[in-house]
């Protein structure tokens, strides 16, 4: 049913890509992190809540169609679903069913439920494309609760010692983790880049915590004992060295095992993913009963090999995946 070609994965009866990261004329996204949704196709189809997200980060006035989680639609004799995925707002699962066979493209997930995404769902297939950013044993997440009350504690601390505390998270879904982490501790203050795409999260009814969108080469010296949170690449920079009294915290899954003290310019570090971690990917594999696994971005590798050696057939998928994940972006703007 799936082809594998230079401009994406292709679905052969269906004439579709999904997620393809060269222009084509119907493409199927799963979420809105950039490498997964990019400019120029002639036609989207997402999940409805994707669908503020592709319009501020790609063009408002691209041709996209929205469409809600188990809800069926046609294409070309193949029956196409979308299906939660749980790594941020809208994202998705895509189930095509095609003369009896099932394939599932996961994009990327996670099955942790952080009370602001749609809870993963599984889904039972003949075929599974997974990704394995973090498919390595040493990858295991503390609870939601646990993470949130880590980011309290930190915020707490500092304002006891009357400094700012400044994270450092993607622009979409992980910023907004930070914030209903820390709801009500402080006023919250984010970069404008973080605030366009909270007007996408509200705009489909998700309610997140009050906050400030500020101009921080302007405003950044009116900060006093609050919470700044930014994206990755403004760490290390000069409107982060105007922030006075500040503490530095970066939140990705990398921090599991890379700790604060070798990231360059940081005070502290949380392993907070939008990703499954081990037994998470471990966990959706299995309850999807495939008999066969795509494993895409990561540790593509040695997840796979381990997958063969536990009897579930699985094969390495190159892809242009991961370039622009929240992830990956965090890793590759610091220096270790």
């Amino acid at each position: 049913m799936l082809k594998f070609t230079p401009k994406g994965i292709y679905c052969v009866p269906g004439k579709f890509y999904i997620d393809p990261w060269r222009p084509v004329d119907l493409a199927l996204i799963t979420h809105g992190h950039a490498d997964h949704a990019r400019w120029g196709m002639r036609k989207y189809l997402c999940h409805h809540f994707t669908v503020p997200i592709l319009k501020s980060r790609i063009g408002k006035d691209i041709q996209v169609q929205g469409i809600g989680y188990n809800e069926n639609l046609l294409i070309n004799d193949v029956k196409v679903s979308f299906h939660a995925a749980g790594h941020i707002i809208g994202s998705a699962q895509i189930r095509l069913e095609h003369k009896g066979k099932v394939v599932v493209i996961s994009g990327d997930y996670k099955v942790q439920d952080d009370n602001l995404s749609t809870p993963y769902e599984v889904v039972k297939c003949h075929e599974f494309i997974t990704e394995s950013t973090f498919g390595l044993p040493i990858y295991n997440w503390l609870s939601v609760e646990k993470q949130n009350e880590q980011l309290q504690n930190w915020v707490l601390n500092n304002q006891s010692n009357g400094k700012t505390s400044v994270f450092v998270g993607y622009s979409l879904g992980k910023a907004q983790r930070i914030m209903k982490a820390i709801e009500g501790i402080s006023p919250i203050n984010v970069h404008y880049s973080i605030g366009k795409l909270n007007e996408a999260y509200e705009s489909v009814g998700i309610k997140l915590p009050e906050y400030s969108t500020m101009d921080l080469r302007e405003d950044a010296k009116y900060l006093n004992k609050g919470i700044v949170i930014v994206p990755p690449s403004l760490l290390d920079s000069n409107v982060i060295r105007k922030i006075p009294n500040r503490a530095t915290a970066i939140c990705s899954g990398w921090m599991q095992v890379r700790g604060a003290r070798r990231w360059r310019s940081a005070d502290a570090g949380f392993a907070i993913s939008d990703h499954a971690d081990w037994s998470g990917l471990l966990e959706a594999i299995k309850a999807t009963e495939a008999e066969k696994v795509y494993v895409t971005h990561g540790q593509t590798a040695v997840f796979s090999k381990y997958l063969n050696e536990m009897g579930i057939y699985a094969e390495e998928l190159k892809t242009e995946f991961g370039s622009d994940d929240e992830e990956v972006e965090s890793i590759n703007s610091l220096e270790i």
